[in-house]
């Protein structure tokens, strides 16, 4: 079996302060087996997988760590 990583996008929610950001997930399965409960993105933060959007994203509404991490 072949096994493959991805880093996908996920969205996570805003709380108090801090706005909603996109976060990079690494994917140990296929994209076809996420189910749209929550992941734990590369920075730590929960946030759920959008397999829609790319990664990585461009914007102010990227979470910087996941930025870094994901070069």
């Amino acid at each position: 079996m072949l096994q493959t990583t991805a880093h996908v996008a996920a969205h996570s929610r805003a709380h108090g302060p801090t706005a909603a950001l996109w976060h990079a997930v690494k994917l140990h399965r296929p994209v076809t087996e996420i189910d749209g409960a929550c992941e734990l993105a590369v920075c730590g933060s929960l946030a759920r997988v959008t397999p829609e959007q790319p990664w990585p994203r461009t914007g102010t509404d990227v979470c910087p760590a996941c930025a870094l991490l994901t070069r």
